[in-house]
């Protein structure tokens, strides 16, 4: 017996794809996801501080050197990069704000890919096909801007 694709969608993948449809619910995906990509930059985040949110003199020096970018001071980079690290991520945990802040982590991934590491383009994708769903769909059933009606 032999099996062709047809217009009445017959193929035998089909029934694969309808179950793996209905056990990966978007809710679950999305919820996912903002998990995922949050830890990568909020652990990030926390390579710069000690304690709270003390910036260290390692992560000023980085800056200054390797991550020195154009139009902003490594004193003002720094504190930019390192609060939204933990900020962005907050916020991905909660659901709440969710395409502001996927939208806030895919400008720092470009900046990091443009001015900082243009040879880490791959790991860069990875985080931009993450976030990306997140901008398009938002946090989805499980979060806080499901709760207050928020789009």
């Amino acid at each position: 017996m032999t099996h062709s694709i047809t217009s009445s969608g017959n193929h035998p993948l089909n029934a694969f794809a309808d179950f793996a449809a209905r056990s990966l619910p978007d809710w679950l995906l999305l919820l996912i996801a903002r998990l995922g990509i949050a830890s990568v930059f909020f652990l990030s985040g926390r390579t710069k501080v000690d304690g709270i949110l003390h910036i260290t003199d390692s992560a000023y020096s980085l800056f200054e050197t390797e991550y020195k970018l154009p139009l902003l001071s490594p004193n003002v980079a720094a504190h930019a990069a390192t609060y939204a690290e933990h900020f962005f991520p907050l916020l991905l945990v909660l659901g709440l704000a969710t395409r502001f802040a996927a939208l806030g982590l895919l400008g720092m991934t470009l900046v990091i890919e443009v001015f900082v590491y243009p040879d880490a383009w791959s790991t860069h994708l990875s985080w931009a096909a993450i976030l990306l769903p997140l901008v398009a769909r938002g946090g989805g059933a499980v979060s806080l801007d499901c709760v207050l009606g928020i789009r």
